[in-house]
């Protein structure tokens, strides 16, 4: 029976790099985490916004007044308009002037659903420019 010989060489010297693959594995958990929660985080969040001063910024060329009052009723330019008749309104000052802005001022009372609807029409009339109107603060 012949043993054979047991080789001199020399063992493997230890390995000094960083195994990246379950690096990436738990980043990637991490990133598919973040992503399912973020937009709930969103929208759990209250706000109570604070009153701010601001600056005039100024006149803009043309401009159109729409109010919605504490009933929901619609004025433009201070007159009593139905929705129908504001629709056709702003659909010629929208083809007149596209860049006409409309100056939205309604009541703290109103409901949302009533802005949205007074925006929705101004949008499908063509125009694009909206600003909201907001009392300044008390210094």
């Amino acid at each position: 029976m012949a043993f054979g010989r047991l080789s001199s060489r020399q063992p493997d010297p230890p390995m000094a790099d960083i195994n990246v693959t379950p690096l990436v594995d738990v980043m990637l958990v991490l990133l598919v985490i973040f992503m399912v929660t973020a937009p709930l985080m969103t929208s759990a969040i209250r706000l109570d916004l604070p009153q701010s001063e601001s600056a005039d910024t100024g006149a803009v060329a043309s401009s159109v007044v729409l109010v919605v009052d504490a009933q929901g009723a619609l004025y433009l330019n201070d007159k009593a308009i139905t929705a129908q008749a504001l629709a056709t309104h702003l659909s010629g000052v929208a083809r007149r002037d596209p860049q006409t802005e409309l100056e939205l001022r309604a009541d703290a009372s109103v409901p949302y659903g009533r802005v949205v609807e007074a925006m929705g029409l101004a949008q499908k009339a063509g125009l694009t420019r909206i600003g909201f109107v907001a009392q300044l603060a008390a210094p």
